[in-house]
């Protein structure tokens, strides 16, 4: 009897735990938690969770001494790293960005952006009307449109990808940007999420999406219907009349 309770305790060992034992699995369970939250409704779900398996699988097998299950699969979560890596590129960046710019709601933020001579760009009260009115028109012609206005975060991987104009903001000059055919557009990053409405198209998607990676203030004209939507942290805001525009467009970032 004492020789089969001595077998039993040494395969389950591992459940005497210590406070160390304790921090150590908070801190996975909140790592756990934050993977979920980020790839939520993507198509990294259903790999997330064969990936959960395998690591619950490697630590039984672990527990139980199982040296050859537990050499292949030490091997093949190895391998299976470096290549979910390559395959959800998009998504591991995603990640990245929205954890190295969570500084902009520390108390620290003042302090980083003058060592980084990190500066926010505002609109001018000219530029948000002419915005607005441009934004009014393509509206009234059905001129599909996507404006993007970057704040802190650069996107000058974007600029390149289309042809720098250097001129003053107005109407005229957005309208003949986005007049159809109009060789003038960038590439944008569209968004993986798979919870955006059927009616809602690639422009849409796009503007989701370069707000998901910026902290850009972003503004859709839609080509089918006209509607105009503001878009921001990847939240879309259905426009019901130009004036709203115009104050969401001045509004500047909360300096608390």
């Amino acid at each position: 009897m004492n020789i089969m309770a001595n077998h039993i305790s040494s395969i389950f060992g591992f459940l005497s735990l210590s406070l160390a034992d304790c921090l150590d699995i908070l801190m996975v369970a909140a790592l756990i938690y934050l993977v979920f939250r980020w790839i939520k409704g993507s198509a990294a779900m259903s790999i997330f969770f064969a990936v959960i398996l395998l690591f619950v699988l490697r630590v039984v097998v672990a527990a139980l001494n199982m040296r050859l299950m537990n050499a292949l699969l030490d091997t093949f979560i190895d391998v299976g790293v470096l290549a979910l890596i390559v395959i959800f590129q998009p998504e591991v960046r995603h990640f990245l960005i929205k954890l190295g710019s969570s500084y902009s709601t520390g108390k620290g933020r003042n302090m980083i952006e003058k060592l980084f001579g990190i500066k926010e760009q505002s609109l001018a009260g000219e530029t948000v009307n002419e915005i607005a009115e441009a934004c009014r028109a393509m509206s009234d012609n059905k001129t599909g449109a996507l404006i993007v206005l970057p704040h802190k975060n650069s996107v000058s991987q974007i600029v390149e990808t289309g042809d720098i104009v250097d001129a003053k903001v107005s109407r005229r000059l957005i309208m003949n940007i986005f007049f159809k055919n109009s060789p003038l557009h960038c590439t944008l990053p569209i968004t993986q999420r798979t919870d955006i409405p059927p009616y809602l198209g690639m422009r849409h998607k796009a503007a989701i999406g370069i707000s998901e990676e910026t902290d850009a203030d972003v503004v859709v004209v839609s080509e089918e219907t006209g509607d105009v939507s503001f878009v921001k942290g990847g939240k879309l805001t259905h426009i019901s009349n130009i004036n709203e525009l115009k104050l969401l467009l001045g509004k500047k970032e909360d300096k608390a």
